[in-house]
């Protein structure tokens, strides 16, 4: 089942939110006050409405609390943020991630509920929204445009695995450089070692293979 998402502001942060979110599969409904940037991401997202999200009933009328993950990536205005977020909160939206503007605006977004306040100018867009849709995937770093280096938490379809079992390298194009063992790391692992349940393991490649393996792997 695709994961669902609703992502309100369409700025070049939300718009990056939603493009990355619809890449990796999910079902996204785009919200902005503005017709144009609505318009702009029609043909993107999943559903793209206009609508003024400070008005309750409004965001009610769209089925808001239906979604698990709720983004607000509101862009100037703070109180729309601010507000947004406590009518997301009232409404009964399970998970609110916010876009802070600054140090005070994110500990206002705190007080009032926000499961996770975000500053876009040190999250990438791509980081949140794999953070989001994946699981698995514990962090992300990205190395360029095309390649990235990733935290994936290893399940019961790996443990039991060695590295030559696997052969990760060869069916999905992507290496194993470090696997994260309770308080041991090990660093280039051999090709015998066993993969243990939640052993965290470090993956480099391309961002395409990465999808790839953590898709058919993990899934």
């Amino acid at each position: 089942m695709k994961k669902e998402f609703v992502v309100i502001g369409l700025g070049r942060f939300g718009g990056s939110i939603v493009t990355e979110l619809v890449e990796l599969g999910a079902e996204v409904m785009a919200i902005d006050i503005s017709s144009d940037r609505v318009e702009e991401y029609a043909q993107i997202a999943t559903t793209a409405v206009t609508a003024d999200t400070t008005d309750e009933s409004a965001l009610r009328s769209l089925g808001i609390r239906n979604f698990e993950h709720v983004v607000v990536a509101i862009g100037e205005n703070i109180q729309a943020s601010i507000l947004t977020t406590l009518i997301l909160k009232e409404v009964g939206v399970k998970h609110i991630s916010v876009k802070a503007q600054n140090d005070y605006h994110e500990k206002v977004l705190r007080k009032i509920g926000a499961d996770q306040v975000v500053h876009p100018e040190r999250d990438m867009a791509k980081r949140i929204a794999n953070n989001m849709v994946s699981n698995n995937i514990l962090d992300y770093l990205e190395l360029s445009d095309e390649y990235s280096i990733v935290e994936i938490r290893a399940n019961e379809k790996l443990a039991g695995s060695t590295l030559i079992d696997l052969d990760i390298r060869a069916k999905f194009g992507v290496n194993i450089v470090a696997i994260k063992r309770n308080t041991q790391i090990l660093v280039s692992p051999q090709a015998i070692e066993e993969i243990e349940l939640n052993d965290i393991l470090i993956v480099i490649g391309s961002d395409i293979d990465i999808h790839r393996f953590e898709k058919k792997a993990l899934h």
